[in-house]
């Protein structure tokens, strides 16, 4: 899978929000600069963690307000992981994605992406005659740590989200 450069995200992203009004803000700068440097999708409270850890504390509810007018102009992805639980992930340029693997254990979550599961979404497409404008795949199940547990044991280890 072709990856975008993170930085034409970033340029991306400020030049769509300042055509939208939207001024370049402490907290939206923040926010955008963080989630140009990952490779996943991030919880609000893993955003507003690593920004405070960062030494640029930006309140949840600035977290919250950036990820909505980031979401509503295209520039973020809202993951939907497990029972309420949202992650966000920028939106590279040239449709560009990953979909998402849940370990319903430890919560971590695993990236993936597969071309023949790309294909086959393209052939049932036309098969039905259906135009998919955007698509997310979350598998949900247990990772091989927590697979291997004992029963009722959950084990925590270094997040692959991170």
């Amino acid at each position: 899978m072709a990856q975008t450069t993170t930085s034409t995200w970033a340029a991306h992203a400020t030049q769509r929000l300042a055509a939208a009004g939207f001024r370049r803000g402490g907290a939206r700068s923040a926010v955008i600069d963080l989630l140009d440097r990952q490779a996943c999708a991030l919880t609000v409270q893993d955003i507003e963690v690593a920004l405070r850890d960062g030494g640029r504390a930006v309140g949840r509810a600035s977290v919250y307000r950036v990820l909505d007018e980031m979401v509503g102009l295209g520039l973020v992805v809202r993951v939907e992981v497990c029972q309420g639980v949202a992650r966000y992930e920028p939106a590279r340029p040239g449709g560009d994605h990953h979909h998402h693997m849940v370990c319903d254990a430890c919560g971590d979550v695993f990236p993936f992406a597969d071309d023949e599961l790309e294909r086959t979404i393209d052939r049932l497409a036309g098969r039905v005659a259906f135009d998919v404008a955007e698509h997310d795949i979350v598998l949900h199940g247990a990772c091989a740590t927590c697979r291997d547990q004992p029963a009722g044991r959950t084990a925590r280890h270094p997040s692959a989200s991170a």
